[in-house]
């Protein structure tokens, strides 16, 4: 589920008149996955704050991370026992009772399901058209006056048996996550109607009920589905994957012309006298989720993203394969161009427009390209003009989504060798990378292959080293972009582009790891040159 169809809300409050309570809960939405926890610490135990906080942290981390080869039930049911475990032998070790004690409520939303579990009393309720059910199931004394007292929670005992639910979402579905304190203080009809509101004001109309001194810590997690993953429809199709396609093949009205890509899976295509490029998902995606939601991602993308820096992209209705088309674009990637004819300053300034214009348009989107380097970009004519075409949309993916070296090592930032997520920052260096590549037909940092862990220590080659025309300005702003240090480099794609379109506004680069004489050169030799011309003429006058 992404961020744009799922809105959320939540709000802990401390009973009576203390500042900080024994609940927590936390929120995660993620680039696939939306995850929901809340916790009530058990107030009989010393530690039950701790226990809370510690279980939300360690399953949210946990799902984020999980390994791809679980499926969702493994991986809730392992986390959870893994994370009760822990709770229980620290508590045996340093205090020798249970003292790390708290009940668990937590929901994980992906695509169109819901997966559920709980282990204590606190609940978990689903709202759908009108209808109000709790979906939880209590772990609690039946007999009447011991509702309170728990039969299960976690850290109480060295094994936990959750609580485990599936059900199927529909768009509108509102679902509550909360602790006793408050549905102890509201009847459902009052929750029902307070979720279409949101969690802040269920647990503050609770509070309301004793003057602002609740009798027991309170938290409320709202979660509304305001539709569904667009993406499904992509994936649940019931299309044929072909492992070979062979040229001359006509797939829906397609004929294939040639192959483009040495995995035969993206082809050169022609139908009705007009020619495209018709990519097709990977043959491994038959038994490889995994591939197969990579694939359904870059065709939703592909289908999302209308603007003129990519060509256009189609998933025609009654396909009989899984695969989407795009506009065939005519000219050289980059790459092979810069091979055969130096870029100019010019179209490199024109590249570096095109590149952060593109940028800027994703990040409205919440998106970032994740492979920029010239391979990816496409010089063809237009009225007689060069421009620039971006061809990949495989990479793209969700800002900040990103903590793996996904993409091409001779362009990944320094500090996405350190697990740091694909932002702005890393998106700018690899433009500064491909602006050097293009301008000097070398790698800053020289070239990186897959699994190393290069070195940045070393300076940078000034370019107009390698390259005379590149003019002062132009080079900074190159070296800027480059620079390891994220407090040097721009910060923003609006930095950069200011700079870009405003070269007398250019501010010089110096790399602070220089000494002053080369960072200085030409005026350490200018005033060189005067220091002599002056002592030679004292010299002369005064022999």
């Amino acid at each position: 589920m992404s961020k744009q169809t799922i809105e959320t809300s939540g709000l802990t409050l401390a009973k009576g008149t203390q500042l900080k309570g024994d609940d927590f809960f936390e929120v995660k939405v993620m680039e696939n996955i939306t995850v929901a926890v809340v916790c009530d610490g058990v107030g009989s135990a010393l530690h039950g704050a701790e226990a809370a906080k510690r279980t939300s942290n360690f399953l949210v981390h946990s799902l984020k991370n999980r390994p791809k080869s679980w499926s969702m039930e493994k991986s809730i049911l392992h986390f959870i026992e893994n994370i009760n475990r822990v709770l229980y032998m620290e508590s045996m070790e340093d205090y020798e009772r249970e003292e790390l004690v708290t009940t668990l409520v937590m929901v994980v939303i992906e695509g169109d399901r819901l997966y559920g579990a709980n282990v204590g009393d606190s609940r978990i309720y689903l709202q759908r058209n009108g209808h109000f059910a709790q979906l939880s199931d209590d772990h609690a004394m039946d007999e009447e006056g011991m509702e309170n007292v728990l039969t299960s929670a976690m850290g109480l005992e060295e094994t936990v048996t959750p609580y485990y639910f599936e059900n199927n979402l529909q768009e509108g579905d509102q679902i509550l996550l909360c602790s006793d304190g408050l549905y102890n203080e509201l009847s459902q009809d009052e929750m029902a109607d307070g979720m279409k509101i949101g969690a802040s004001f269920l647990v503050k109309k609770a509070s309301k009920l004793h003057d602002d001194k609740l009798p027991d810590d309170t938290t409320a997690v709202v979660l509304e589905i305001k539709e569904l993953d667009p993406r499904l429809k992509f994936k649940q199709s019931n299309l044929i994957v072909q492992e070979h396609y062979k040229v001359g093949e006509v797939i829906d009205g397609y004929t294939l012309v040639k192959s483009l890509i040495q995995n035969n899976r993206t082809w050169l295509c022609e139908k009705r006298g007009l020619n495209y490029v018709i990519k097709f998902v990977p043959f491994e995606a038959v038994d490889d989720e995994v591939q197969l939601d990579l694939f359904v991602k870059e065709v939703w993308m592909a289908k999302r993203l209308k603007a003129g820096f990519f060509p256009k992209a189609v998933v025609p209705k009654n396909r009989t394969h899984r695969y989407y088309v795009m506009a065939f674009v005519e000219g050289d990637t980059l790459k092979e161009f810069t091979e055969k004819k130096q870029l100019s300053v010019d179209l490199s300034v024109e590249l570096a427009q095109f590149l952060l214009k593109m940028s800027q348009f994703l990040i409205k989107l919440d998106l970032v390209h994740g492979d920029i380097k010239p391979e990816n970009i496409i010089l063809t004519r237009r009225k007689g003009k060069l421009v620039f075409k971006m061809i990949d949309f495989g990479s793209i993916t969700e800002a900040y989504s990103n903590v793996t070296r996904t993409g091409t090592p001779s362009y990944l930032a320094p500090e996405r060798f350190k697990q740091s997520p694909i932002n702005e920052q890393t998106e700018l260096y690899a433009i500064g990378v491909t602006l050097y590549e293009v301008l000097t037909a070398k790698f800053p940092f020289g070239e990186i292959e897959p699994f190393q862990t290069p070195s940045f220590d070393k300076n940078i080659k000034a370019p107009s080293k390698l390259n005379a025309k590149i003019p002062a300005w132009l080079e900074s702003v190159v070296l800027r972009a480059l620079d390891p240090d994220t407090d040097k480099r721009y910060h923003n794609y609006s930095e950069m582009q200011y700079e870009i379109s405003n070269p007398e506004k250019v501010k010089p680069y110096f790399d602070k790891s220089k000494s002053f004489i080369e960072r200085n050169e030409f005026m350490v030799y200018k005033v060189g040159f005067i220091s002599m011309f002056i002592l030679n003429l004292w010299q002369l006058l005064f022999r």
